[in-house]
């Protein structure tokens, strides 16, 4: 099918050329405009066949949040954009770099389709470089940073470590019992990168295996942060925060060490996972901007599951092999109150900063709306090696394989401490 070419109408050249042509030319259009004023009021849009398939996830609210749009400013949106193909494919592979845990080496586990490793995220206005591992290691001499959080961060820090391992292997110097926490240092450089676990931001006694299975509810304390990473905060240059989905598991709420409530629990009020996540939010961000400790920390937004036909219980998949365009898909209602908000309570903080002239840098890493695009990413039914895959059910389609999306992450990061 031939493209439609675009055509620019300047009314002036064609009249001294020929006025009846103008004459013609303006009927002809406030016709053509009538005619689409009526056909289009009184039917719906389709889409052509050979667009991409969209998922029948439910629509959002975000869509007038006043709130992302006042803090999306600046020259570029770093976080509006689509993922473009890359010829050069990725950083590492899953062979050259051996942090890569097992759940998330998807080739490895006998993925067949190697597609989703050759795509990039563009901004819409302008172009962010991919990341420069020597450059950035050397900006990084004598520096610390630390990834809090959840496995998303710990997913997140395998792509971190697998892109700069090409110019230095980092030398492990601290686990905890479990391997969830972690540090690693480059000697080179004296730069070192800290994993610190803590799923819920806030002080929570948690009764998991290492399987995930829980013996109990999760008790957390909404008015205690997490010691773990509140206690060496200072010693931090460079952090990236974020909370998330623990927020929707079974739990039990403490305030001065009574029961408030609880989320999917007997025995207590229904609290409502969403004020939880509020509060905790608040009072994580109130000790980033009350703190005299200079540092870069970047709140990174919650990662989308794309489970299709089900959970990850009852059946839901992830089989999709490219991304999706912007504007195609839509949140989860989950998924759109939790990005909402994150984003309102950094607004208020961002308040609070401006009037305290703090010293510490906060901004925002908006990987929700980049995430959602990429349902082709996920582990999914390779989250681990199985020779016969006849009785495998459950699919992983929260976590990324490495390689893959959550290293353009990483071009995103570099950029914004160029920036800062």
């Amino acid at each position: 099918m031939m493209k439609e070419k675009r055509f620019e109408w300047n009314p002036w050249l064609i009249l001294k050329q020929n006025q009846s042509l103008v004459k013609f030319g303006v009927s002809f259009l406030l016709v053509g405009l009538v005619f689409r004023f009526l056909y289009t009021s009184g039917t719906t849009t389709t889409t052509s066949p050979s667009s991409i398939a969209v998922p029948s996830l439910e629509e959002n609210s975000l869509d007038d949040a006043e709130e992302i749009q006042i803090l999306h400013k600046g020259k570029c949106d770093l976080f509006i954009g689509n993922w473009i193909r890359d010829p050069l494919g990725p950083f590492y592979t899953n062979e050259s770099c051996p942090i890569i845990e097992s759940p998330q080496n998807c080739m490895k586990n006998g993925r067949p389709d190697s597609g989703y490793l050759y795509w990039r995220w563009k901004p819409r206005d302008c172009d962010v470089p991919r990341f420069n591992a020597k450059k950035f290691l050397k900006l990084m001499r004598d520096k610390s940073w630390a990834f809090i959080g959840d496995s998303i961060s710990r997913n997140h820090v395998q792509s971190f470590l697998c892109i700069l391992w090409k110019v230095e292997a980092a030398v492990e110097v601290y686990h905890d019992f479990e391997y969830k926490s972690r540090r690693w240092h480059f000697p080179s450089y004296n730069f070192t990168v800290s994993l610190i676990w803590s799923p819920l931001l806030l002080k929570a006694d948690i009764h998991e295996d290492r399987n995930g299975v829980a013996s109990s509810d999760i008790h957390l304390h909404l008015d205690k942060l997490d010691a773990k990473w509140a206690d060496q905060y200072e010693t931090f240059d460079y952090i990236i925060l974020s909370g998330g989905k623990w927020f929707l598991k079974n739990i039990i709420y403490f305030e001065n060490g009574k029961v408030v409530g609880c989320h999917n629990c007997k025995g207590a009020p229904e609290y409502g996972f969403d004020n939880a996540y509020r509060k905790a939010l608040k009072l994580v961000f109130d000790f980033v901007i009350n703190s005299e400790h200079n540092s870069l920390v970047l709140f990174r937004t919650a990662s989308p599951d794309h489970f299709e036909n089900g959970e990850w219980f009852s059946g839901g998949t992830c089989d999709r092999t490219a991304p999706f365009k912007e504007g195609r898909v839509k949140l989860k209602d989950i998924d759109a109150k939790m990005r909402l908000i994150e984003f309102e309570e950094f607004k208020k903080a961002r308040v609070s900063m401006t009037e305290s002239k703090t010293r510490v840098n906060l901004k925002i890493f908006d990987n929700t709306h980049l995430a959602s695009l990429r349902p082709d990413g996920h582990p999914g039914l390779y989250r681990e090696f199985h020779p016969q895959r006849r009785n495998v059910k459950v699919h992983d389609c929260l976590h990324w394989c490495l390689p893959g999306p959550v290293d353009s992450w990483n071009d995103l990061i570099m950029e914004m401490v160029l920036r800062s």
